[in-house]
């Protein structure tokens, strides 16, 4: 059978058989397209696996069925239907086993597969806070700007801000939709869904003119689990199909982050749950890319600012550590404080005169108005 007769069997399968179903995905490992695709267009055998109401319903389907039309519809608005065993197809979604697309609606004009090779999901709530929003905005264009290829549903909230982020940084992007990709859902992303598709991809296991519904959604997320090396979650209240997106990376052996927030707020709740568990927490794109990037992609140091004192020796920082605020108090008492010689301590402290921290009153030395505020601050 020519790859052509196959797309065509498996553009008629996309028709009627819903994403992820793995009785179907079974009987395609078993039998083959053109096998499943006879027996549902009534020219074959029944297949096994389903109950008479189930089975009246594929047969149903199958009637209205028109694959060529479809093809055709999707070459007119510039897609094309991506298939298992076709060079652009990414093979990390063979990992999903069963339940892997029959095949892809790809609109845009780079590869699939190249794509997927360096690419990380972003999700999270629709009803996002403005620190959700903000979070996703930075780590899309952080992300896009060290090559990485930026992975989201489209949807309002935490997905439209990462897109736009990778999109405004000159990045790419990809969406991956739970209806045709010639039908952007919601209708107020169409501009923002448009434009990833001139700039990146659009994304869908579902023909062309078909509607998302609250399964197709949470089917979808595999999708975006599968075909990426991580997931990373910005908001998300306990029930979230950002988290299904999350757990299905997990099952999966996908790299799975979290960006915490406020510890009373419910929109972090799930994140936090998450990060309980075996998710990652990550504050920012460099994170992100330590975790699921090539060897030696680390993210820089984390540490507070250098104050003045921390640039000193131990010998003068434990005499400095002897002075207590407020009163000036004789060599002797600070030698033993520091547990040192007073020779040692007198040499330090001369020493520490010249840095600005400390001034000779009478016998005695006492900490000056700034190391005061630098050690406070230390303490802060």
């Amino acid at each position: 059978m020519s790859g052509e007769e196959e797309r065509l069997h498996r553009a008629f399968l996309a028709r009627v058989v819903e994403p992820g179903d793995e009785i179907c995905g079974r009987w395609l490992r078993e039998s083959g397209a053109a096998e499943v695709a006879g027996c549902l267009a009534g020219d074959g055998r029944r297949l096994p696996g389903v109950t008479d109401a189930r089975w009246a319903g594929l047969r149903a389907r199958a009637e209205r069925a028109d694959p060529r039309r479809d093809l055709a519809t999707a070459r007119d608005s510039g897609t094309r239907f991506v298939c298992p065993g076709d060079f652009e197809w990414p093979a990390q979604l063979d990992d999903l086993g069963d339940a892997k697309p029959i095949g892809l609606w790809v609109r845009g004009m780079p590869s699939l597969r190249i794509w997927a090779l360096r690419s990380v999901a972003v999700v999270g709530a629709r009803a996002c806070t403005e620190y959700g929003a903000h979070m996703a905005s930075t780590l899309g264009a952080g992300l896009a700007e060290r090559g990485w290829v930026v992975v989201s549903g489209g949807a309002y909230g935490v997905d439209g801000a990462t897109h736009r982020g990778a999109l405004g940084a000159g990045g790419a992007t990809v969406a991956v939709l739970a209806c045709g990709v010639d039908r952007p859902y919601p209708r107020g992303h169409t501009q923002l869904i448009d434009r990833i598709a001139e700039q990146g991809l659009v994304v869908g296991e579902l023909p062309p003119g078909d509607h998302p519904t609250p399964s197709r959604f949470i089917l979808r997320n595999r999708v975006i689990a599968a075909l990426t090396r991580g997931t990373v979650v910005v908001e998300a209240a306990y029930r979230s199909g950002a988290l299904v997106t999350a757990r299905a990376a997990q099952r999966l052996g996908r790299f799975t982050m979290g960006v915490p927030g406020p510890a009373s707020s419910g929109l972090s709740a799930g994140v936090h749950e998450l990060l309980r568990g075996d998710a990652v927490l990550v504050t920012d794109a460099a994170e992100v890319t330590e975790l699921v990037g090539d060897m030696g992609e680390l993210a820089p140091a984390r540490r507070g600012p250098v104050l003045p004192r921390d640039l000193l020796d131990p010998a003068a920082g434990r005499v400095l550590a002897a002075l207590p605020a407020g009163e000036a108090v004789p060599r002797q008492e600070i030698a033993r404080g520091a547990g040192t010689t007073e020779d040692e301590a007198v040499a330090k402290l001369y020493e520490l005169r010249s840095l600005g921290f400390v001034e000779r009153q009478g016998d005695g030395w006492k900490l000056t108005r700034q190391a005061m505020r630098s050690i406070g601050t230390d303490q802060g």
